[in-house]
């Protein structure tokens, strides 16, 4: 190994000689990488905050499994099932509880800019802990009053002075399907790609701002276990005990769900993905015609230095160094333009986007891949150089 440093060491740097020798072009270059990885990072950014977002709710739920629809697709389309199944549930050996959950979307009137934005609407038993949110279930007295709803701090949209004021103590009025509704409390969750953010109410409020629902017809069915019982068994004995109006998930099936519907049933997951695989083609096409160029400015020197015995292996590795610094020097600028681009996107939209290591790590290696791939394409012609076609 010390060998090896010492080597590496004394080697003359000529793929960084070359790179720098040419400062306009290798600029151009690394502005052409920086460019396709803050493409790959920001596609891939969207693609984990739409997966994300699509869940918010899910993982507040205090649920060991639920009942759906088989029809259900998201939560602003995830149709109903009959109440009684919640009732049937209860005679498996194992269920401890059962909860309705009613959901659907909502237009409502921003308090503040009066203008009119999709909310999430959340209606759920104020007698029972539904969700494992400590601000809602602070203030579930307040939402048995009539017309009276939880607001997701963490929606999108200018809501920071009605914030403030909620905070103080003040009450807050608008409007719901044309009622008016008092806003008693905050929480946070956040908003998503299909709606700006959530209200939480209680179920006899949701049936009111949607008098077209029946009470028998819930959105979704939380399911809580005995302690010790083994989940497996009774999630498979609940199963095969009810009919096939209903689909029996376990919590984590249903957030996986979730997110499997969102990558391949949405086009918006399909399109953040071939996002991310025209970053990197375009990445690979840049360094191509920088590399290539940049062979067939020196293929003299090329075969001088075959002509004086080196091997092709040898200019291959020039070839494939320039390469390598090339994906290194051009992801630097590329990820910290990414990082600033998350925050302001993040501050507009109020979407999760950050930058995780591993995220991080991910872009790197493809940019290794990316530029390596360049390189083994821009060294075809330098394999096949013969020194005496040269001169």
């Amino acid at each position: 190994m010390k060998g090896l440093i010492q080597q590496l060491r004394q080697r003359t740097p000529l793929g960084w000689l070359q790179l720098s020798h040419e400062k306009s072009r290798l600029l151009v270059a690394l502005s052409g990488i920086a460019f396709a990885d803050i493409l790959m990072f920001m596609q891939l950014g969207f693609m984990n905050a739409l997966f994300d977002t699509s869940v918010l709710l899910h993982r507040q739920l205090k649920a060991d499994a639920v009942l759906i629809s088989p029809q259900a697709r998201d939560l602003a389309n995830i149709g109903t099932i009959p109440r009684r199944r919640l009732y049937q549930a209860m005679d498996v050996p194992g269920v401890k509880s059962t909860q309705p959950l009613y959901i659907n979307s909502i237009d409502w009137k921003n308090p503040q800019t009066q203008r009119k934005t999709s909310m999430l609407v959340v209606g759920m038993n104020p007698e029972r802990i539904t969700v494992d949110l400590p601000e809602v279930n602070q203030n579930l007295k307040s939402i048995k009053l009539s017309d009276t709803v939880l607001f997701d701090r963490a929606s999108r949209g200018d809501y920071k002075e009605i914030i403030a004021e909620i905070e103080q103590g003040k009450t807050i009025k608008t409007e719901i399907q044309r009622r008016t509704v008092t806003i008693s409390g905050l929480f946070q969750i956040g908003a998503s790609f299909s709606t700006d953010g959530t209200l939480i109410t209680s179920d006899q409020n949701f049936l009111r701002f949607f008098p077209q629902r029946q009470a028998g017809a819930v959105s979704l069915g939380l399911i809580q276990f005995k302690p010790g019982d083994d989940p497996v068994q009774v999630t498979s004995a609940l199963k095969a005990y009810l009919p096939e109006d209903v689909q029996v998930l376990t919590l984590k099936e249903f957030i996986d769900s979730a997110k499997d519907y969102e990558a391949k049933n949405r086009p918006i997951g399909f399109i953040f993905g071939l996002g991310t695989v025209v970053g990197f083609v375009v990445g690979i096409v840049i360094v191509y015609q920088v590399l290539s160029t940049d062979v067939n400015a020196h293929i003299k020197e090329y075969a001088t230095f075959k002509a004086m015995g080196y091997r092709t292996f040898y200019l291959l590795g020039v070839v494939f160094e320039e390469a390598l610094i090339l994906a290194v020097l051009g992801f630097l600028p590329g990820a910290s333009i990414a990082i600033g681009l998350y925050h302001l996107v993040r501050n507009a939209t109020n979407l999760p986007l950050s930058m995780p290591l591993l995220r991080g790590v991910f872009v790197l290696l493809l940019t290794l891949v990316m530029c390596t791939i360049s390189g083994a394409i821009a060294t075809r012609k330098l394999q096949s150089a013969d020194p005496a076609d040269m001169f």
